[in-house]
């Protein structure tokens, strides 16, 4: 049996739906999902998103040279899908969706309390790619709710109940399926049921 081939198309899935927050030369705060975003850089930390030309965040990050990444979860879904088909130009959609700044550290424009992280960016490049502009911004705080700290003071973002965006749908994280490096421990040391 052999594959179908299927024009080029974005099928790289899952991948993290985030609501992206950004402030305006008048302090005027906006925020929009996207899905297109990732890790890009371990040493400097830094991340990409990738946002149409034609989005109201585009122009408001272009200008300002940042941004911050907030990471969702399933309360959150909602807000998330919302913030990603309605526009700033037309409504506040902090207040529509009850959502609560977050003062950042070391960028103007805030993250949001209800996200269990929130990624402070500085727009260090834009490549200009054809629908989207993907701006590549170095992480200079990396801010956490501390209701996830085990009292060990080790972050659990597992309990966080993340969200990924699908082919069109938001879904949930699942299991844990094994820990980096698990496939090459010794015998001893691996999860039960792996042989």
């Amino acid at each position: 049996m052999s594959k179908e081939y299927w024009k080029p198309s974005n099928m790289l899935y899952p991948v993290p739906a985030v609501l992206v927050t950004c402030r305006d030369a008048q302090g005027h705060d906006n925020l929009m999902t996207a899905a297109w975003t990732g890790t890009v850089c371990s040493d400097p930390v830094m991340v990409s998103v990738s946002i149409r030309k034609e989005r109201y965040s585009h122009d408001i990050i272009e200008k300002s040279r940042e941004f911050v990444l907030n990471l969702t979860t399933k309360k959150l879904v909602f807000a998330t899908d919302y913030a990603g088909v309605k526009s700033g130009r037309d409504i506040d959609k902090w207040q529509a969706l009850g959502l609560h700044r977050c003062p950042s550290k070391c960028v103007a424009a805030p993250g949001i309390e209800e996200c269990p992280v929130s990624l402070e960016c500085r727009v260090e490049q834009i490549l200009r790619l054809g629908s989207h502009d993907m701006f590549v911004g170095r992480v200079l705080s990396t801010d956490i709710d501390p209701v996830y700290l085990d009292d060990k003071g080790k972050f659990d973002l597992g309990r966080a109940d993340l969200i990924a965006y699908n082919h069109g749908e938001y879904r949930a994280l699942g299991e844990c399926l094994g820990t980096f490096g698990f496939s090459v421990r010794k015998k001893d040391h691996r999860p039960s049921g792996r042989g």
